[in-house]
């Protein structure tokens, strides 16, 4: 059953030096054919892969509150036309501090949007202005006020450190602003270098001045400290929130669970298929306006993949692997399966197993990506 959909908004009036997904200047292009094309491919998709009801939808980009208000109302009337859904469903906008007008707001409270996830990133002026954000602290402050003068509940800000030139003593004082602004979650990622971004071009040139390893592992452990003094439960790698304001739209992804993705360059995951749609905004009008689904490649995910896919997702969660839930979904005890690589993390301290659960230690969480990349490929 599919329970979650992700939809794309490509669109940003900045597009931010770290930045690498499918995004383009809102300028000029074709937003009002976009919203008809992403709407005539849920029409098709459902058609094609039906479902009786949704338990989240995610509206990510670039920059989806870059829609005016007209196309903001007409996108979101879309959604709720063409996505079944249920009484309990997870609503989430992604959102800029300061392109969130009361208006805008309104239209997303009354449309059924009852989660926010706003790009922050940091609160520090310079460093704002270093990574390409155009937003200050004051609009983070604005928006967060006026979304929950209008009735917002739940909201999420990103944070990330390991910024140039951010030190650890930064990366506090951001943490002691967020956690003034009396919201339910957060999102703290260490800054990755993406080929085709800004960043990544300063670096080839020498002219990136990054923190370097040890200080992001003691950023992260900074973070985790905070957050737990705070009472948010790292459920996560990089995800912490009060109890019961996890974000249920992303642990689909982490439970490798099957998901709709509409929207140019969107990826969805379908009955064991992967497939990602087709990036440029005009060639992804073009074919949907051909009748035909935007799909530019699919990967049929063998068993093998899927057991993989299972543990280094899993893991990515504070509670880790269900021994009993993997067996129920594959027949296949995952103990025997990983059995060398189970037994290596558990000796180097990166895993342990405790009662039906496999996860990672708190060192293992500093070096996630050497434990994932121990599952991919095994089964094979």
């Amino acid at each position: 059953m599919i329970k979650a959909a992700y939809l794309h908004i490509p669109f940003c009036e900045h597009i931010c030096h770290y930045c690498d997904f499918n995004k383009v200047f809102l300028k000029g292009q074709p937003v009002d054919e976009y919203l008809q094309a992403i709407q005539q491919e849920m029409q098709l998709t459902l058609q094609h892969y039906p479902t009786t009801e949704l338990e989240t939808i995610f509206v990510g980009g670039g920059t989806p509150t870059s829609l005016d208000e007209k196309q903001l109302f007409i996108f979101c009337e879309s959604i709720n036309r063409r996505l079944p859904q249920s009484e309990n469903l997870e609503f989430t906008f992604e959102a800029n501090p300061g392109d969130l007008s009361k208006d805008k707001l309104q239209i997303l409270k009354e449309a059924g949007v009852n989660r926010l996830s706003l790009g922050v990133q940091t609160f520090n002026a310079k460093l704002l202005e270093k990574i390409g954000r155009v937003h200050r602290a004051k609009d983070v402050f604005k928006t967060i006020e006026a979304a929950k003068s209008v009735g917002f509940e739940n909201i999420s800000i990103d944070l990330i450190y390991s910024l140039p030139t951010q030190t650890v003593e930064d990366f506090k004082q951001t943490l002691t602003t967020a956690f003034s602004l009396d919201i339910q979650h957060f999102s703290a990622y260490s800054l990755i270098i993406e080929p085709k971004t800004v960043f990544y071009n300063l670096m080839k040139k020498g002219k990136l001045p990054t923190p370097g390893e040890d200080i992001e592992a003691q950023m992260y452990e900074l973070v985790m400290e905070e957050m737990e003094k705070r009472g948010f439960h790292q459920y996560e790698i990089s995800n912490f929130s009060i109890p019961g304001y996890e974000s249920r739209h992303n642990l689909t992804y982490w439970n490798n669970e099957h998901y709709y993705g509409f929207g140019a360059g969107a990826h969805s995951y379908l009955n064991g298929v992967r497939r990602s749609n087709i990036a440029p905004v005009k060639k992804y009008i073009d074919r949907i306006t051909g009748g035909e689904l935007p799909v530019l490649e699919v990967n049929s995910v063998s068993m093998a993949e899927q057991m993989e896919e299972e543990m280094f997702l899993g893991l990515r969660k504070t509670d880790g692997v269900s021994v009993k839930h993997f067996i129920e979904k594959f027949a296949q005890d995952p103990g025997e399966i990983f059995k060398n690589e189970i037994t290596d993390l558990v000796t180097k301290g990166l895993l342990e197993l405790e009662g039906d659960r496999i996860r990672l230690t708190k060192r293992g969480r500093l070096l996630g990506n050497e434990v994932f990349q121990a599952f991919l490929g095994v089964s094979n």
